[in-house]
């Protein structure tokens, strides 16, 4: 397993769907996966610290394994399977050690709330990584154009852009 960061959370041009960002942090392979607008909005607010009037699914996620005494030891992305990725909750609760599958976008939301650490198995990131240009530009941008971004993303998306 490779231990990664979460680096960004972007909307695709070609495609106006929100992108999340893996970065090895022993290498320079990213492993970009595709996934929806709330949850793209979830993970960038997580990042950012912005805080809600009511909790969002992923904050009641964390608190509902805060009050059962369950800590998220890491969240694993492990296998792209028909161009659909899956990933592991690894929780510890009471001196037990459990796993639970989630789609990746949901796992790594809760895990930019626990402040959890990602992997990625080696043979995904082989499979499926790739070595980004640095854009220098982007490294300047501030956290509430991030979250800018992602608003304006959601005051223009229609569902028929989700649509094949």
């Amino acid at each position: 397993m490779l231990e990664v960061r979460l680096t960004a959370v972007r909307v695709d041009l070609q495609s106006n769907t929100p992108v999340v960002l893996l970065q090895e942090i022993a290498g320079e392979r990213s492993l970009p996966i595709f996934i929806g607008a709330p949850e793209a909005t979830a993970i960038a607010f997580a990042l950012q610290g912005v805080e809600v009037p009511r909790p969002m699914t992923h904050d009641l996620m964390k608190d509902l394994l805060d009050a059962l005494g369950a800590h998220v030891e890491r969240v694993v992305v492990s296998e792209l399977r028909d161009g659909t990725y899956f990933a592991e909750i690894h929780l510890a609760v009471a001196g037990r050690a459990l796993e639970v599958s989630s789609r990746p976008s949901d796992a790594i939301a809760l895990a930019a709330r626990a402040h959890s650490p990602l992997f990625v198995e080696d043979e995904l990131m082989e499979a499926a990584g790739v070595v980004l240009e640095n854009d220098d530009e982007d490294d300047d941008e501030a956290p509430e154009e991030i979250v800018g971004e992602f608003r304006e993303f959601l005051e223009r998306v229609r569902p028929e852009d989700f649509t094949a």
